[in-house]
């Protein structure tokens, strides 16, 4: 008889659940704030579960709900999601690669064979586009904020290099940054062009870092997981496109943004 089994992703923002059940795999996810309702769900609707657990806030989680479970370090099972991933969507990009975690923030990971290693974490993520987001306009939550920026404009808030040598030559791409939010309110902005710039700002600072680290680790490929792509087609569209001014080949999977809590999942 199959064992029904999980893995709980506890994190900053969302609870993300990977449960296995007669033999078949699900994915559900609740904003973290929704964590007692969430894990109440699950019982109901699979009992008898033998669960393991990551992220930041799974000794909650533990105490409360599951205190035989286990808990896996996150880099470890958002990695070995990630690898799990790959190979089940037929994903072929060689053996070594950068995993670019965008989550409430967004961490870095160099994959070389068998070895990882955690080389890089910034605070601009997906917590970045929902907090900033909510100062910036009357918007709450992060499906209607993901909106706005599809219906917004960044050149009415953003200078742009052509903005500045007009009809000169520039020296690069006109269409690049030269200054996030500089045109202030010159402009009259609308709220979604607001947010289509904080999307760009994000990517662009994403890029940068990843850009350095492919560099510095003589990587060609970057594996983009976690939840702050799922469903936001301008912060993915911009990653995409400033990613393939760098060379570095961007990956992004179907389901991405469970990587930690399959990597949970797998150790059970």
């Amino acid at each position: 008889m199959l064992r029904n089994t999980a893995g709980i992703d506890a994190g900053g923002s969302l609870i993300k659940m990977v449960y296995q059940e007669n033999g078949r795999m699900h994915f559900k996810k609740f904003p973290i704030n929704e964590h007692d309702s969430a894990i109440s769900w699950l019982k109901l609707s699979v009992p008898s579960l033998t669960v393991s657990l990551t992220g930041g806030k799974s000794s909650i989680i533990q105490k409360k709900y599951f205190p035989e479970s286990v808990i896996i370090p996150e880099f470890q099972a958002t990695c070995e999601g990630t690898r799990f991933l790959l190979e089940a969507e037929n994903k072929s990009i060689g053996d070594n690669y950068l995993i670019v975690n965008i989550g409430t923030g967004t961490s870095w990971h160099v994959v070389k064979g068998d070895k990882v290693e955690r080389i890089l974490g910034s605070g601009i993520g997906g917590g970045t586009f929902t907090g900033l987001g909510s100062l910036l306009t009357k918007v709450r939550g992060y499906r209607q904020l993901t909106c706005l920026s599809e219906e917004g404009n960044k050149n009415n808030v953003d200078l742009m290099v052509k903005d500045i040598y007009e009809s000169a030559e520039s020296p690069v791409n006109g269409e690049l940054t030269a200054a996030n939010f500089a045109k202030g309110i010159r402009m009259n902005p609308s709220e979604a062009d607001r947010m289509a710039s904080l999307s760009n700002m994000i990517a662009e600072t994403i890029v940068l870092l990843t850009s350095q680290a492919a560099t510095i680790h003589q990587i060609k490929s970057a594996v983009i997981i976690g939840s702050a792509t799922a469903g936001n087609k301008p912060l993915r569209h911009a990653l995409e496109s400033y990613l393939g001014m760098v060379r570095v080949t961007p990956v992004f999977l179907e389901k991405g943004e469970y990587c930690g809590a399959i990597g949970a999942h797998l150790s059970v």
